[in-house]
């Protein structure tokens, strides 16, 4: 059965697996930059932002040597920052202590910043055809419904039984394709809420299709209640340059740029939440003027509203308190600085004719 298991599953990936750009090269740089950037990101959202990345970083010296407003620049929009931070600090550890190459140990690859055990493992499997399984929520999906896993994969007993299987049905020098065939049958066909049983090449193995219970597998995981968050901006302009501040590097969005401001405290206003704000970061006293709009975002463990208002200084001169630097931007050179979401979305509305006082 083992062997018809991958035989057949194998065979199915070199019909239908997806043709992505990382995987038309064996290069280990290509590959461990595609594992960051998938990192809790679809694929359909990395492509262009790879294209881009191996253009201007096409080696690890020149993302070594590369400066933080350059990495952060091309990660623009992708989330989840500390992933570039981590990129870079990793690519001069692989020149100082592994001679500008990529390991092919798990144990020296979990030694990089940014890589934890699934990535180790995808990239010393896709690389190095290593025999070891990536496993990451895709792979637990499948896996869990071909031997109707009745506990939580992600816990012990359940991860134990999931590698127990895979160790049985991998064929040796082959776990970049097995690993890559099983990411693309949950990718494709093995899909969360819609499973297509009928086309699945592995519906004949796949206890949980047999019994039924495709839907009910994995075991899902109690849901967490996300908390909502009021934020303020200032947005301080002087002539034709406005105010903005980098945050400091090991924070959420760290080494991006942003216009200052925070968190709403309980029965504050929001316009006392944002003197308030700019008077611990900047040191200053502050007019809140007209309110330039709301601007709602996700993150992975809370939501934000940020009410992003104009300011005017009354006195003193800016003092970075809790950034890393502040700096007057011309309004036109504002694409300039790597910044998240919502502050690209504020500076994108001070660039328009509209808004500009």
């Amino acid at each position: 059965m083992n062997a018809s298991l991958h035989d057949k599953l194998l065979g199915w990936y070199r019909a239908y697996g997806r043709d992505l750009p990382w995987r038309r090269s064996k290069d280990p740089y290509a590959i461990w930059i595609s594992e960051i950037m998938l990192q809790q990101t679809r694929v359909e959202t990395v492509i262009p932002y790879y294209f881009r990345w191996m253009e201007r970083f096409p080696e690890i010296q020149s993302l070594a040597w590369a400066t933080t407003d350059e990495v952060l620049s091309l990660w623009e929009g992708l989330g989840y920052y500390r992933r570039a931070h981590n990129l870079r600090k990793a690519a001069r550890m692989i020149l100082e202590e592994f001679h500008a190459s990529i390991p092919n140990q798990i144990d020296d690859l979990e030694r990089l910043p940014g890589v934890g055990a699934y990535t180790a493992a995808a990239i010393a499997a896709l690389a190095f055809n290593v025999d070891t399984l990536a496993l990451d929520g895709n792979l637990r999906r499948v896996i869990a419904r071909i031997i109707d896993l009745e506990v939580d994969p992600r816990r012990r007993q359940g991860d134990r039984h999931i590698r127990e299987w895979a160790a049985k049905v991998m064929p040796s020098g082959q776990a970049g394709d097995f690993n890559q065939a099983l990411m693309d049958l949950g990718a494709t066909v093995c899909t969360p809420r819609k499973p297509q049983c009928a086309v699945c090449p592995l519906k004949i193995d796949c206890l949980a299709c047999a019994r039924g219970t495709q839907l009910e597998r994995p075991i899902p995981r109690p849901g967490v209640r996300v908390p909502l968050y009021q934020v303020s901006a200032a947005v301080i302009q002087r002539e034709d340059a406005v105010l903005i501040g980098r945050r400091p590097e090991g924070k959420l969005l760290g080494g991006l740029w942003e216009f200052p401001g925070g968190k709403q405290d309980p029965g504050e206003s929001m316009e006392a939440c944002l003197r308030r704000e700019i008077q611990e970061e900047l040191g200053v006293d502050v007019v809140v003027g007209v309110h330039i709009g709301t601007f709602p975002h996700a993150y992975t463990h809370f939501k934000v509203n940020v009410h992003a208002y104009r300011c005017v200084i009354l006195s003193a001169e800016p003092e970075a308190r809790e950034h890393d630097q502040l700096y007057w931007a011309a309004l036109p050179d504002l694409e300039k600085y790597p910044m998240g979401k919502v502050d690209r979305l504020i500076a994108n509305l001070l660039m328009s004719d509209d808004h500009n006082p």
